[in-house]
């Protein structure tokens, strides 16, 4: 059975950088989309990131254009998420996700296209 494992996340002061990565345990179709999302407290989750196949389209929220980046590599069935230039307001948990069925990333990854998800990773950010 499929599993997305998590790792990369810790405490770290405004202006760091932090890299997740998201290790595919099991998962054999390289052409399903992988996302990512955070959840602060008292907020809902938000998508920032996904990459999908064969297309090769990746997209970055707004929120996060020009500090972070999406890329995999393959042969490790692992995605990463660079985020460079931490801000306080981006502490939160950081969950993987993938689909089961091909969506193209052209938008705002949204909950309802991923069916499986990683237990997540804390991100905290202190001024």
């Amino acid at each position: 059975q499929m599993q997305l494992v998590e790792s990369g996340g810790g405490l770290v002061q405004a202006g760091d950088s932090l890299r997740l990565s998201c290790a595919v345990v099991g998962h054999r179709n390289s052409d399903y989309a992988m996302g990512w999302f955070r959840q602060a407290p008292g907020k809902e989750r938000e998508g920032i990131s996904c990459i999908s196949r064969p297309d090769g389209r990746t997209y970055l929220a707004d929120s996060v254009q020009g500090r972070f980046a999406i890329s995999t590599d393959n042969a490790k069935r692992t995605v990463y998420l660079q985020m460079n230039s931490l801000k306080p307001e981006d502490t939160a948990v950081y969950s993987c996700a993938a689909a089961n069925s091909h969506y193209a990333c052209t938008g705002v990854p949204a909950v309802y296209q991923y069916d499986y998800w990683g237990q997540g990773t804390q991100v905290t950010v202190s001024s």
